[in-house]
C-alpha cells in the first residue's frame, strides 16, 4: 500500500510480528503483570486494531457478583494501551484521559471480547477507542482515550 495514498497507512512493524506470534495464546509473556492477572487471550492484532478474549473471574466481580467497573476500566486500557504500543513509535505513550461507560453486567465464567481501534494519530496524541463485548453480542463496556507520548524511549521487540 501506498503511504501517499493512504496517511493513516503504516509500515509493518517488528511489534506486530511480535504479538503476532502470540494470536491464540494467553497474554501472559513480555507484558505488564495487570496483563497477565487479566489473563486475555489474544484474538487478532493489525495496524490499529486489536481484539482480544477475557473470562470473568470472580476475583474481577464487584460485591453483586458482576464484573467490577475499575476491571472493566483496566481490560480496556489494556487492550488500547497495547495497541498503540503495536503501532512501532519510538516513544512509549501514556493515558491523558479514559472516558468509560458500562452498559451491561458480566457474570463470572461469561467470555468477553474486547477490542480497540485507533481512530487518529497525531505527531504526540493519539486517540483510541474500545469496546468490550459479550458472545451475544451486547456491549459490557466502552471507552475513549486519548494518549501522549512520553519521552520514555521503548527498547526493540524481541522474542525472549
Amino acid at each position: 500500500m501506498d503511504p501517499q495514498a493512504n496517511p493513516s497507512y503504516l509500515p509493518p512493524n517488528s511489534r506486530i510480528e511480535l504479538l503476532l506470534q502470540l494470536k491464540g495464546k494467553h497474554m501472559t509473556g513480555n507484558f505488564s503483570p495487570v496483563a497477565k492477572w487479566l489473563n486475555g487471550r489474544l484474538i487478532d492484532i493489525s495496524e490499529g486494531a486489536m481484539e482480544i478474549e477475557y473470562e470473568v473471574r470472580e476475583d474481577m466481580c464487584n460485591p453483586m457478583g458482576t464484573l467490577h467497573g475499575g476491571i472493566a476500566s483496566t481490560i480496556l486500557d489494556d487492550i488500547v494501551g497495547t495497541m498503540v504500543y503495536a503501532l512501532g513509535r519510538e516513544f512509549a505513550f501514556t493515558s491523558v484521559n479514559l472516558n468509560c461507560d458500562f452498559l451491561n453486567p458480566a457474570l463470572p465464567g461469561e467470555i468477553l471480547t474486547a477490542k480497540s481501534q485507533v481512530i487518529r494519530t497525531g505527531k504526540n496524541i493519539i486517540h483510541v477507542e474500545g469496546q468490550i463485548y459479550k458472545a451475544d453480542g451486547r456491549i459490557v463496556a466502552k471507552c475513549t482515550s486519548n494518549m501522549i507520548q512520553t519521552s520514555f524511549k521503548i527498547p526493540a521487540a524481541t522474542a525472549d
